[in-house]
């Protein structure tokens, strides 16, 4: 599985990216992740979830999953992540941050 993440925006506007791919991940790892797409019926998702709340400083998200042939890209509005999406986001922010270093 590969994973596409984007993150932009925020208070000092700063965008990370990072991609996936759970191959090069230890097995618990990709594990989690395969785990939290499933959960999450990431493919069930509409390509958009965005909110309609105003707000200065907010993040967005741009995750993209291919796995077993199948691709699917959701952008996501930080106020308009569903609770359930909220770990996934976490941990690929984590992800993210780490490999920035």
């Amino acid at each position: 599985m590969k994973i596409y993440f984007e993150r932009s925006g925020g208070f000092m506007g700063m965008n990370m990216a990072t991609e996936v791919d759970t191959e090069s991940l230890s097995p618990e790892e990709a594990d989690q992740l395969q785990a939290m797409i499933n959960t999450n019926s990431f493919f069930d998702l509409p390509a958009q979830l965005m909110s309609s709340i105003p707000g200065a400083d907010q993040f967005s998200y741009k995750l993209t999953v291919e796995v077993a042939g199948r691709k699917k890209t959701v952008e996501i509005g930080d106020t308009a992540v569903p609770d359930i999406l909220q770990p996934l986001l976490r941990r690929l922010t984590t992800i993210a941050r780490s490999r920035s270093n």
